[in-house]
């Protein structure tokens, strides 16, 4: 007896298995090397946008949607809140009940709910728009692998981040999507930086949380394009394809 998938899913729904299974390797990881667990996070959203660009090639299947939004759960919501969780207990030993003990524990988990919050929202109310309310948790996951791999270790700091982060993913500001160009882009930063996160002194770590940064807090206001604008990030288009053919 063959497998229910076989026949039903594509080679973008596979790409997007891979992103939920880089997302749990990534969650292990952290445990032992938050550099490589990092790493692990920035391939998974390069998997992310890869499936958008396979699903325009081949076309996508009704499943997409969901798969989806439950691979970015695994990739960008548990796997990076492991990582700030495994970096606090590394600092602080988490042993004693403290005020950092509670932060350890609640910020992460937070972050993990708004996550799904927010992917939920997003698979309900957004799908086919150019635009998304709230910052996208692939953004935010990004924000944080990137900090780590440009030598931002002070548990403090990442907890922070993440505390802000969870507020942000949902919020009511709307975010445009990234044009292909600018998403292409970004993904061969996301590449360097996981291929050779230490070269040229963290160079590629350092300008991709440069690009995420500015991208977090110039987008709501300058990076606006038309409705109609064909060139459109890969996941919007995807999900067009996908609604055509469910």
């Amino acid at each position: 007896m063959q497998p229910r998938f076989v026949g039903r899913l594509g080679l973008a729904d596979a790409v997007t298995v891979a992103n939920a299974a880089l997302g749990f390797l990534a969650a292990v990881a952290a445990t032992l090397d938050p550099g490589l667990a990092a790493r692990l996070v920035l391939l998974a959203a390069v998997a992310d946008g890869l499936d958008g660009v396979i699903a325009r090639k081949t076309g996508g299947t009704p499943a997409g949607e969901y798969l989806d939004s439950l691979a970015d759960v695994a990739s960008f919501g548990v796997a990076p809140a492991v990582l700030v969780f495994a970096l606090a207990r590394e600092q602080w030993g988490l042993a004693d009940p403290t005020l950092a003990t509670a932060a350890a524990f609640c910020v992460p988990a937070v972050f993990v709910a708004m996550a799904v919050v927010r992917l939920g929202l997003y698979t309900a109310y957004d799908i086919g728009d150019a635009h998304t309310e709230g910052v996208q948790t692939t953004l935010c996951a990004t924000l944080l692998a990137a900090a780590v791999l440009a030598g931002v270790d002070d548990a403090a700091v990442l907890l922070g981040a993440t505390a802000a982060f969870a507020y942000l993913m949902v919020t009511c500001v709307p975010y445009p999507d990234l044009y292909a160009r600018d998403a292409l882009a970004m993904g061969g930063v996301q590449m360097l930086a996981v291929l050779a996160p230490a070269a040229f002194g963290r160079a590629f770590p350092r300008l991709l949380l440069g690009a995420a940064l500015a991208y977090l807090l110039l987008a709501p206001r300058f990076y606006w394009r038309d409705a109609d604008d064909p060139d459109a990030r890969g996941r919007v288009e995807r999900r067009d394809v996908e609604g055509k053919r469910s």
